[in-house]
């Protein structure tokens, strides 16, 4: 095999050059992430070994986001400090997509439901169940995180959800969780969980929206599908 180092690419072929040139929408996945790792080996070339990388996640930019130091470090090439960089980078990028919930801060349908919590939940290798308090102009007052769970469920306790939307003095509340194995359907107990939060909070005059399931760049609505 030839190896040619980037650094004796045309300048207009270095991602670095061809950012500043172009922006950095102009290039590829593989491109940004040679640039994050900022070397390649004596075999591969960075933009190379980025490719590498993605071909492990088969280029699925979201499977890349679930990553961890030590699932990358699995890749020839790729030791701790660029297995560190890309996590960081990644990591940067959700951080980004929470900052800007506040603009979605009013729910009008369940859309808007996903666009607020997905950010949260989307790449998550593990369950939580997290809950909307809502004004009665459909407003978020708070984002809670209720329980924490291992890879096929975990608990959540009702007389919390209620207690701090009594606090809150919330009209109504949307409960969330995600499902890290991909699978949207909801389960028996997804269901029976849910009508007895329907049950509880109507007995506090706060009202059940919706409850979404959360499966990487999908969602389940009980609403939309008529099971609330």
């Amino acid at each position: 095999m030839n190896y040619i180092s980037i650094k004796n690419w045309a300048a207009g072929d270095r991602p670095r050059e061809k950012l500043l040139a172009n922006g950095a929408r102009q290039l590829s996945d593989s491109e940004l992430l040679a640039i994050l790792i900022g070397s390649g080996t004596r075999e591969l070339s960075a933009v190379e070994l980025a490719r590498q990388i993605l071909k492990a996640c088969d280029g699925n930019l979201a499977l890349l986001g679930k990553a961890s130091v030590t699932d990358l470090m699995k890749i020839k090439g790729i030791g701790k400090a660029k297995a560190i960089s890309i996590v960081a980078a990644l990591e940067i990028g959700k951080r980004r997509n929470e900052a800007e919930i506040p603009e979605r801060n009013n729910i009008n349908s369940s859309r808007d439901v996903f666009q607020t919590v997905h950010p949260l939940l989307g790449d998550l290798i593990h369950e939580e169940f997290w809950v909307l308090y809502l004004n009665r102009a459909n407003r978020i007052i708070e984002k809670n995180k209720i329980s924490q769970g291992g890879i096929s469920g975990t608990v959540t306790d009702i007389r919390i959800i209620l207690k701090r939307g009594l606090e809150l003095l919330a009209s109504s509340l949307i409960i969330c969780h995600n499902h890290p194995s991909g699978n949207l359907s909801p389960s028996e107990a997804d269901i029976e969980l849910t009508a007895k939060i329907k049950n509880a909070a109507a007995q506090m005059d706060i009202k059940l929206l919706d409850h979404l399931i959360v499966a990487d760049n999908s969602y389940f609505s009980f609403t939309d599908e008529g099971i609330l």
